[in-house]
């Protein structure tokens, strides 16, 4: 039995030895791997994940996905006839091969932001639940050449909202596609438990008496706040409702942090705040598109061939159409993923310096743009304030006053966010976890709990 973190930004996978939880090193001394995945084309993931499948499930999967494992033979013929690999790659391999070639192949980062996504079509919908069933299907590969043994049940992390407009409905969607692809790839139980509650039962571990913990785990793609009734004295119970005083989530967290900081300091360079030659103020709509990799609605149309149609007349009504013609190259070269990973590892790198400068040569000879600690508190104004609000909804919601405010997921690293985190609450004390592991830990706890 393992907890699974499925995380928007990070995978990791935890068991436990001894009564305390170990996480699992998935690649050599790393002990995540990143939320992603290349395809030499898309056509081909169905046929990838249909190797993988053992005897029962490949059969019901080869009957459900008979076209499209049809149209993968075609690219798989292609791919042999031009010498090029049909395999999967995920993690970083699979951000190498992508920025090695920004236009070949397929890849997708963060999946499970799109998960609860309104809207989808019965083929998307069975597209995405392929590609979670694909990395699934590789960390648990992983975990079992490591455990030497096979793995079948499982806790999964899951947000207290997925990402979507549609509220319950949207988590219903997501936690189906995600039930599915754990099962088809071989989990014969899978249970599912917050995030910010998993995080909580690590933190509860160092408890020596009963306290008030409000969790508050700020993620890749949400950030939830749980405020949980704690004690040495529950950790044996497998039934905690009592205890789970309130709960609130918004979808809005690290990839925000990113998508912001790259509108407010990378496109300013690529046009976003210039003139029209009329004098009026260029159109924001295509910038924000453009980065937008969380919403599979706004990509379509940044990369649509009516919207490039639109941005060769932009820069023509543009008083700097050279500037402008950047953003087209950002279509021509898929490059959004690029740019906002470009924003993401400035954002790392200003947890220690002051200032950084992005590399975006890329796109045009010598281009780079500078961004600071400023820049990325006043990029993410409204960002803060969001997940300010739901940690005061959850004390509204439990009528009480936490004692202490556990903060986990890795955008809490930044010194932006805790510094505001502290201001929102300067009188209760703040333990920072594990960034990455209280969450995976926390769920391999509940899994021995329940599946004992």
């Amino acid at each position: 039995m393992i907890g699974f973190d499925y995380g928007t930004s990070n995978c990791g996978v935890a068991t436990m030895r001894n009564g305390q939880p170990h996480i699992i090193p998935l690649l050599g001394d790393e002990s995540y791997i990143a939320s992603n995945l290349y395809a030499p084309s898309r056509d081909v993931i169905a046929n990838w994940l249909s190797q993988q499948l053992a005897s029962p499930q490949q059969a019901n999967f080869i009957a459900e996905r008979k076209s499209q494992l049809q149209k993968g033979q075609a690219a798989l013929r292609e791919l042999k006839f031009d010498g090029i690999s049909s395999e999967l790659l995920f993690g970083k391999a699979a951000l190498a091969q992508y920025l090695e070639d920004p236009e070949e192949g397929y890849y997708i980062k963060s999946p499970k932001s799109f998960l609860g996504a309104s809207g989808l079509a019965t083929a998307q919908i069975q597209f995405f639940e392929d590609i979670v069933a694909c990395m699934m299907s590789n960390v648990k590969n992983l975990t079992e050449q490591v455990l030497q043994k096979e793995v079948t049940q499982t806790v999964i992390g899951r947000p207290i909202n997925f990402q979507g407009l549609h509220g319950e409905e949207s988590n219903r969607q997501a936690i189906s596609v995600l039930t599915n692809a754990a099962k088809r790839v071989g989990f014969k139980d899978v249970e599912f438990q917050y995030e910010p509650v998993a995080a909580g039962f690590e933190f509860e571990s160092s408890l020596t008496k009963e306290t008030r913990v409000l969790v508050v785990d700020i993620g890749g793609g949400t950030s939830d706040c749980s405020m949980l009734l704690m004690s040495p004295n529950f950790t044996d119970n497998d039934n905690r409702n009592d205890h789970l005083l309130a709960h609130t989530g918004v979808r809005v967290a690290g990839n925000d942090f990113d998508i912001q900081l790259a509108l407010q300091g990378i496109m300013p360079s690529f046009g976003m705040n210039s003139l029209l030659k009329t004098g009026k103020p260029m159109p924001t709509s295509s910038f924000y598109q453009a980065l937008a990799i969380n919403n599979i609605n706004e990509q379509t149309e940044f990369y649509s061939a009516k919207n490039r149609r639109n941005l060769i007349q932009l820069s023509r009504d543009a008083k700097e159409t050279a500037i402008i013609e950047r953003l087209v190259a950002v279509h021509d070269h898929k490059l959004s993923y690029q740019l906002v990973n470009a924003a993401e590892q400035a954002k790392i790198e200003l947890t220690e310096q002051t200032k950084q400068t992005i590399d975006l040569s890329d796109v045009t000879d010598g281009l780079c743009a500078e961004v600071t600690k400023e820049t990325l508190r006043s990029a993410n104004k409204r960002t803060l304030e969001s997940i300010a609000n739901i940690m005061h909804s959850a004390v509204q919601q439990a009528q009480c006053q936490p004692e202490v405010i556990f903060v986990t997921g890795g955008t809490a690293k930044s010194p932006v966010l805790s510094e505001f985190l502290q201001q929102q609450m300067p009188n209760i004390p703040i333990v920072v976890g594990d960034h990455f592991g209280s969450v995976t830990s926390g769920l391999a706890r509940w899994a021995e709990k329940i599946y004992q």
